[in-house]
């Protein structure tokens, strides 16, 4: 026997013991053994320090869920012989599997697999992990014909090949998987579409099938239920209906326009963002949509990011660029003029639009454009301003989101790869500068966050915030990143208190995102029921009858110049239908005017879902709408 320490705690163990024996009880998926996901198959070694892994983990979950494409690849398998495997992983909400069918899957097929799955989950087959020489691994899945196995192991340069093998299937994996396909419970194949294989438009269209499985039906339906939910808070679908904004064709995928109830959103988030801004002592600039490319030769951005580019070429040989980022031109305003120490740290903010060429694959409603407005901001100071300024920007972060009604975030702090520090921009000590800064950040801040080694892009550490909406769902909007690529290309620097030339320190970050997709999750977030300061239209006058409509016009001015966004329905319609109009509309307050409200000059006040408020001096009724109108202080 020797020891083991589970979960912290000293054990016992018999020699050969393994870790699904260890934690035998728990509900584990896998395990993670000095640190390092395996499989429950593993067996452990003296002193060995073991943990179990959850479903109710994000490293369960997604070990979960890869088990599951892997059972979903073994019943296409069994039920389409001639289909070919290619990659299944898991996504953050469940998983997907790409294969090549002569006919695309129909929803009876998804319906079918389903069954089959079911089946295979009841026989728990066993899930065995092998290693196999590289020969043996390209001749067994020559064999088999799955070519596209083939091309992955090509990539492999290690000698041994790690598949997993369960009953009749065996895929190409890392691993760890679940134990036997018994774990597999809840199944439910969501969608089928198409897929180009790596993405490339240039190769064979393959059929994705995309799932979510739990570990009980319980689980299963909740989700189910929000999955619905979801569909209903659609913005693509509630954009178009509540007259907020639409795409055309004709004008080219991507491209997001506002309609006049849209724009109003936009401009209150906006009006919103620069009083923030202001207030936290930011400058707003303004740059050119379009500069000569060389700039971006100068940025990096031509060499990095060409192919997502709008290039324009003019008659003198001369190329422009359709700006991909506002980052180049904050770089010229500041090295526009010398910068004392004194000045910094120098904040400078913009509402920027940028254009991206991204491929139309990608392409999702507001979440993904090609048209983007940026609330970008790059602030220049010193390294011992760095702690406090993004401090500074978590906070305003958190504040304005939480006004927008997020309350639940998660962060992540990305920093870059310790093993391959020659991929990275900067110097150590700039990295240790930058890093000690955001983690002294977030905990001051009591934030807690998960650490993402080798996830900083190449120029520098960043702090990611997701917002987590009504239905519990992660969106990436907030970036806070340290710079060490702009500011040497740029040249950029200020000169010091000693009197000699000084690189500033360079922080990029962003509160909202692009603006088009916060809308897009503010739409999803509220269900299209904005809260009355975000709403386009706040509030609708509506007369019982046409006898009505002048005292309507006068309560309708009265709001008007009480800056209320308010409308008027002088429509020769019903009052029950008119009502039921601006409930569908989700305008929150109604004034219903009728004669007794004409005689004793008051307003019959309704609130969107909550209904009858009863009867009020039309300056009382104004008081209320003006406070509940008002911007919301967050706690």
């Amino acid at each position: 026997m020797f020891r083991v320490f589970v979960s912290g705690r000293e054990a016992q163990v018999d020699e050969g013991a393994t870790a699904a024996q260890v934690l035998k009880g728990s509900k584990a998926v896998a395990a993670r053994v000095d640190g390092r996901l395996v499989d429950l198959a593993t067996a452990l070694a003296p002193d060995s320090k073991i943990e179990p892994v959850g479903f109710d983990s994000e490293d369960g979950r997604d070990i979960y869920w890869h088990s599951a494409s892997h059972l979903m690849a073994q019943a296409v398998k069994q039920l389409f012989p001639d289909a070919k495997v290619a990659i299944g992983p898991a996504i953050p909400e469940g998983f997907y599997y790409d294969f090549e069918v002569k006919t695309p899957f129909t929803e009876d097929d998804l319906r079918a697999i389903e069954k089959r799955m079911r089946l295979l989950s009841k026989k728990r087959i066993s899930v065995e992990h092998k290693w196999l020489p590289r020969d043996e691994a390209l001749r067994l899945f020559k064999d088999r014909g799955e070519d596209y196995k083939l091309e992955i192991i090509e990539g492999i340069p290690e000698k041994r090949i790690s598949v997993y093998e369960q009953g009749d299937f065996v895929d190409l994996c890392r691993g760890p998987h679940v134990p036997d396909t018994g774990r597999i419970k809840a199944v439910k194949l969501l969608s089928v579409a198409g897929a180009y294989w790596h993405g490339d438009e240039k190769n064979r269209m393959l059929s994705r099938i995309y799932g979510i499985a739990f570990p009980d039906a319980e689980q299963l339906e909740r989700y189910i239920e929000n999955l619905e939910e979801a569909k209903r808070r659609d913005h693509r679908k509630l954009g178009p209906e509540l007259d907020l904004f639409s795409f055309h064709e004709e004008a080219g995928p991507g491209l997001m326009f506002w309609h006049p109830k849209g724009a109003t959103v936009r401009r209150m988030i906006q009006h919103y963002w620069e009083a923030e801004h202001l207030k936290a002592g930011y400058q707003l600039v303004v740059s050119p949509h379009i500069a000569r490319s060389g700039l971006w030769h100068t940025s990096g951005h031509y060499d990095h990011f060409r192919e997502s580019m709008y290039t324009i070429p003019t008659g003198e040989e001369e190329e422009y660029v359709l700006k991909p980022m506002n980052c180049p031109g904050h770089m010229l305003i500041y090295r526009s003029r010398v910068h004392s120490y004194r000045e910094l740290p120098l904040r400078m903010g913009e509402w920027g639009v940028v254009y991206r060429n991204e491929r139309s694959g990608t392409l999702h409603g507001a979440m993904r454009v090609r048209g983007i407005t940026q609330d970008d901001a790059h602030i220049f100071c010193t390294e011992n301003q760095v702690e406090s300024e993004v401090q500074g920007v978590v906070e305003l972060t958190l504040r304005m989101l939480r006004t927008f009604g997020f309350e639940r975030f998660s962060v992540d702090l990305s920093v870059r790869d310790p093993d391959n520090t020659e991929k990275y921009m900067g110097n150590d000590e700039q990295w240790q500068v930058a890093e000690k800064a955001l983690v002294a950040v977030l905990e001051r801040l009591k934030l807690p966050y998960k650490r993402a080694e080798g996830e900083a892009v190449f120029y520098g550490p960043k702090i990611d915030i997701k917002l987590l909406d009504a239905l519990g769902r992660e969106w990436q909007c907030p970036t806070c990143q340290f710079d060490f690529n702009l500011g040497d290309r740029f040249d950029l620097l200020y000169v010091g208190e000693d009197g000699r030339h000084h690189r500033v320190y360079l922080v990029h970050r962003t509160v909202l995102g692009g603006i088009e997709r916060f809308m897009g999750i503010l739409v999803e977030h509220y269900g299209g029921n904005f809260p009355t300061w975000l709403a386009p239209v706040q509030a609708r006058v509506m007369a019982v009858t046409d006898s009505q409509n002048e005292y309507a016009h006068r309560v309708f001015e009265l709001f008007r110049e009480g800056d209320v966004r308010v409308e008027i329905d002088s429509r020769n319609d019903k009052i029950g239908y008119k009502i039921s109009e601006a409930e569908r509309l989700k305008i929150p307050y109604m004034l219903v005017v009728g004669g007794r409200e004409v005689e004793k000059q008051t307003v019959s006040l309704r609130k969107h879902r909550e209904g009858d408020l009863g009867v009020l001096p039309i300056d009382k009724a104004l008081k209320r709408i003006q406070e509940d109108g008002a911007v919301p202080v967050p706690r």
